[in-house]
């Protein structure tokens, strides 16, 4: 069990970014926990859910590709525009927020850019998922 991750207070990491960024619920999402949105496998929205990591280190993408090659391979970070597509890998599969599995600490989100996007804070210590 893990503790179930809120919209606003939730800390998101990301492996190639150079600063964390809140985890963002949605308004139209109607589960709460302390005051707080609780978060599902299918808040993935970038900009919206994710927001950027600060700077971006990752040669898959591309602007860090070419910044670094202009650089004469000297790595250059770029700013964190993250692209994700897929849901939240969750352990959390029998907790439902509206119909989705709740995201929970353990959670982990590929990004495009080959970055691994994880829970660094969940936001809340009330609420276990399974």
């Amino acid at each position: 069990m893990s503790f179930a991750v809120v919209g606003g207070a939730g800390i998101l990491a990301c492996s190639h970014g150079t600063a964390p960024t809140p985890f963002v619920v949605l308004p139209t999402r109607k589960v709460m926990v302390s005051s707080m949105l609780m978060g599902n496998i299918s808040d993935i929205a970038p900009m919206a859910n994710i927001t950027p990591f600060a700077m971006c280190t990752s040669l898959a993408n591309p602007t860090v590709a070419a910044a670094t090659a202009a650089a004469n391979g000297v790595l250059t970070p770029m700013p964190c525009v993250p692209v994700t597509t897929a849901p939240w890998i969750s352990g959390a599969t029998t907790v439902l927020v509206q119909g989705v599995p709740a995201l929970d600490k353990s959670a982990m989100l590929m990004c495009t850019w080959a970055g691994m996007i994880t829970v660094k804070q969940p936001g809340n210590t009330i609420v276990k998922v399974p």
